[in-house]
């Protein structure tokens, strides 16, 4: 929490290897009812929770409770650091907060699991080093939220926009718009900030995070590209192009902007960092590429046919950002001449009305292009099962999660 508060810094706290910020002590009663607030974790505690029902292979080891505790902690951490400065840094911190409740937690898991994999026990520092793969996500979906203008992220104003409302509504000089989408983008590059610091500082043994560490910085550098490529696909557009060219472009983007950061590096990354072989390494390297294209194709397919209330974004917003997908290109080629007429003339309009919406859903379907979509994902869900029986040393429950993972990534409901 923000607000200039005096405190004292202290070593040995649950985060090794940093100097953890330690808060004055208040009065007796106030810390009673501090020690009885489920919602706040401070950075000096690490909580522990009984174990629950497992029903998710997400929630195996408590591992969306444990990383959601910590990056709470995290947070308040890093908002006593800004503290010093004044109790206004509280709107740039906010964001993260709101994005960081919650959710998946696919990214943290494959880095668990694939540290798991290679024989590490479970601890703290395992789930800290997970944790900083949910930071990375955190910046890459605000900067993601401004660049395509988009209002709505899992179920609430994007970041860029509750900013923008909150400007507005105090009559603050210069342009909300503007002043929204700058907190939301230095909100993103805290985020990369304190990715590295929860990686580097996790606890884990510093051989360990040495070895994971090439695959780490490519990731970062990698999904910059990444979302430059999807800018540039945009802006160039597709015409004249051919449908292998539409689709090999699309591809490109889903490998670079999502399949990798979202599973096959956050799992070598554990991978390397727990000691698993170089064989199986490269094994989980085709896992991880095969699933995370089915999980974007199957994302591209729910951001047009996806209930908003499971997807936390309004319905058809990739048509009305005219993105260009598998399922875009594959509508282009299968359809008619009045069913192209409609798509081009449908797509990329921001004011896509209800009626009109609707209209391109059927195309896209009467045309056999979702069917195609979903073919694809079946048989990348298929090669996934497929690369992690050609691994030769994971640890049995790690492979378990792992072929789990599968059907949790690419399922209709993910």
């Amino acid at each position: 929490m923000l607000g200039g508060r005096s405190g004292r810094l202290v070593a040995g706290t649950a985060y090794p290897n940093r100097t953890a910020y330690e808060p004055p002590r208040a009065p007796l009663a106030l810390r009673r009812l501090e020690d009885d607030r489920p919602a706040r974790t401070r950075p000096d505690r690490v909580p522990t929770f009984e174990r629950p029902t497992v029903t998710s292979p997400l929630d195996r080891e408590n591992l969306r409770r444990r990383v959601q505790a910590l990056a709470d902690a995290e947070l308040d951490h890093q908002s006593d650091v800004l503290a010093e400065m004044g109790e206004d840094l509280a709107l740039l911190v906010d964001p993260v907060r709101r994005l960081l409740s919650g959710g998946k937690r696919l990214r943290a898991a494959f880095a668990y699991w694939g540290y798991r994999a290679g024989g590490r026990p479970d601890s703290e520092a395992l789930v800290r080093f997970a944790t900083a793969m949910e930071f990375f996500q955190a910046a890459a979906l605000l900067h993601d939220d401004v660049m395509d203008g988009s209002d709505m992220r899992r179920g609430m104003p994007a970041a860029h926009r509750a900013v923008a409302a909150h400007h507005a509504v105090r009559g603050w000089a210069g342009n909300s718009e503007r002043f929204g989408q700058a907190t939301a983008t230095l909100a993103g590059d805290l985020c990369l900030q304190w990715t590295d610091e929860l990686y580097a500082t996790s606890g884990l043994p510093p051989a360990d995070l040495r070895r994971g560490r090439p695959v780490f910085d490519r990731m970062r550098t990698q999904l910059m590209g990444g979302q430059f490529l999807d800018l540039l696909e945009s802006a160039r557009g597709w015409d004249g192009a051919s449908t292998a060219e539409r689709i090999e472009s699309a591809r490109r983007v889903i490998r670079f902007k999502s399949a990798k950061y979202t599973i096959e590096q956050p799992l070598l990354i554990g991978a390397l960092a727990g000691g698993v072989g170089q064989h199986s390494v490269e094994a989980l390297s085709r896992y991880g590429l095969a699933l995370g294209e089915g999980f974007q194709l199957r994302d591209d397919v729910l951001g047009i046919y996806g209930d908003p209330d499971q997807t936390g974004k309004p319905a058809g917003d990739d048509l009305r950002e005219g993105k260009r997908t598998v399922l875009l290109a594959l509508a282009l080629d299968f359809a008619d001449e009045a069913q192209r007429g409609l798509v081009v003339a449908g797509v990329g309009h921001a004011d896509l009305t209800a009626g009109r919406l609707e209209a391109l859903r059927a195309v896209i379907r009467d045309t056999g292009a979702l069917d195609a979509v979903e073919e694809r994902i079946s048989t990348l869900a298929t090669d996934a099962h497929k690369a992690l029986g050609e691994t030769d040393d994971l640890e049995a429950e790690a492979r378990e999660v792992l072929e789990a993972l599968v059907e949790v990534s690419t399922s209709r409901d993910a």
